[in-house]
């Protein structure tokens, strides 16, 4: 596994305010605030991914999984491969793990773990699992960029109100 990128670009903050923008679709529809999109290497958006735990009743239902559920089915390995996972919020274990079985080739996200559990506070803590993505990414043999956080202020705008 490489290393965490040493900054963003204008693209990558592009593709993330998008991400932000499904997260925020997510919370109007009632389930919790996370997005996900996947962008191929030529900057197509191949498909997203809203969290559907609430309104899906499925605990596995977050936004990275959704998305890569999506991708897996519709697009090979090598493409995935090729293309980049934009996501609101850094991955939960769980999805980290969906995104390696996947074989996504690059991975981005806006608010970090710790940003937003911070943001949350510990009302809920059966509820937490402290795993960062890059511990679960670094058990895998295969290469692949983490980037992140990056507009954790932007990040945590689409949480503020929900977690109370």
């Amino acid at each position: 596994m490489s290393g965490e990128a040493s900054s963003s670009n204008e693209k990558d903050l592009k593709f993330l305010r998008i991400a932000l923008e499904v997260a925020a679709r997510s919370r109007k529809n009632g389930n919790h605030p996370f997005g996900a999109i996947i962008v191929d290497e030529n900057d197509n958006i191949l498909c997203e991914g809203e969290n559907t735990v609430v309104t899906g009743k499925d605990c596995t239902g977050h936004a990275e999984t959704n998305v890569m559920r999506k991708a897996t089915n519709q697009y090979t390995p090598e493409e995935l491969e090729k293309s980049t996972l934009y996501t609101s919020t850094e991955p939960c274990a769980m999805c980290a793990g969906a995104i390696h079985w996947g074989r996504m080739g690059r991975m981005v996200y806006a608010l970090s773990e710790s940003g937003l559990y911070d943001g949350i506070g510990a009302q809920d803590p059966i509820h937490i699992l402290r795993l960062p993505c890059r511990d679960v990414f670094a058990c895998s043999d295969r290469k692949f960029e983490v980037a992140g956080p990056f507009i954790q202020d932007e990040g945590w705008t689409v949480h503020e109100g929900f977690w109370n």
